[in-house]
């Protein structure tokens, strides 16, 4: 197998049928030998019906349905172990990412002989807030992780079978799969791509919020380290005021100020409350580690499958 190209759905009804189109006239330009992997991640609308339809008049279509929702970053890696082409590319179903770009990320690929050519949009859409948002995501992420990536990385991407093994024999059951993609290495390079909004999006606000701390603590101890440096600050601090108080109550007389002191109560109780919610994150994550659960759970597999090495 030359070329597979993977993609997720979900709400994707409206897009699947001009994207295997767009898709496959991009394959034909660099291979007659390739397949075209779409992976339901539990979609409530008509998509897997439109992919089963694809399938049935083009065998080199292979669906992965799963057994209900499990998230983008783990539809996407559940399709990735089931890749066999020796050029695997990496795509959105919802046409932002024009498919034609194939053909840009290949000859990138020759030219600089690298084993990752990923998309980095011009401009990042949407309003003032989702910019500034999405900027300040991955400052923290670049600063709290120790990983260096592009700012505003794309889920387009074109990536050689060696790449995609090492990149799937991460056995983590809670990832983010752009630190993945930092911290599998290899040579990459990237190319600047024009991205299209179609005006709505499944991340929201709170799930935004959720993948940003979820990104922190899945790649990072810095946070831990943070508390203990905090707790030294707070613990210094307390010792010069207790030396300052002492003195100032053996040479003035008695000290007053129950307001101070009800603020340094409310203050501490607030870091103690931070410093035990940060820990209590990480714990959760190694409880569900240990679990060892798989990160989908596959329903129904349409084509010709054949068993991961890994699995």
């Amino acid at each position: 197998m030359r070329l597979s190209i993977v993609t997720t759905l979900f709400h994707s009804a409206q897009y699947i049928e001009e994207f295997y189109q767009r898709a496959e006239a991009a394959a034909r330009l660099i291979t007659p030998d390739y397949e075209m992997i779409f992976v339901n991640d539990g979609s409530p609308d008509e998509s897997l019906d439109i992919a089963v339809s694809l399938y049935e008049r083009d065998k080199r279509v292979k669906i992965i349905d799963l057994s209900r929702n499990f998230g983008h970053h783990r539809a996407i890696m559940t399709g990735l172990v089931h890749a066999r082409g020796d050029l695997v590319f990496l795509i959105d179903s919802d046409l932002e990412e024009p498919p034609e770009i194939l053909k840009t990320f290949y000859e990138e690929m020759k030219d600089t002989r690298t084993d990752v050519v990923y998309g980095v949009q011009r401009k990042r859409k949407g309003n003032s807030f989702e910019q500034i948002s999405g900027e300040v995501y991955y400052v923290l992420f670049k600063l709290l992780s120790g990983y260096k990536t592009d700012s505003n990385v794309l889920t387009a991407r074109l990536m050689t079978q060696n790449y995609v093994r090492a990149l799937v024999e991460h056995k983590e059951r809670e990832f983010d799969i752009m630190g993945l993609w930092s911290l599998t290495g290899f040579r990459q390079s990237s190319v600047v791509v024009d991205k299209f909004s179609k005006g709505t999006t499944v991340y929201s606000l709170r799930r935004k919020i959720s993948l940003s701390i979820n990104t922190v603590t899945a790649f990072s101890s810095r946070p831990l380290l943070a508390i203990f440096l905090l707790g030294v600050i707070v613990l210094g601090l307390s010792g010069v005021s207790a030396f300052y108080l002492m003195l100032k109550h053996l040479f003035i007389g008695a000290v007053e100020g129950w307001s101070a002191a009800i603020v340094s109560i409310w203050l501490l109780g607030g870091l103690i409350i931070t410093c035990l919610g940060i820990i209590g994150i990480y714990t959760a994550k190694i409880f569900i580690e240990t679990k060892q659960r798989p990160y989908t759970i596959v329903r129904k597999f349409y084509g010709n499958e054949t068993v991961p090495d890994n699995e």
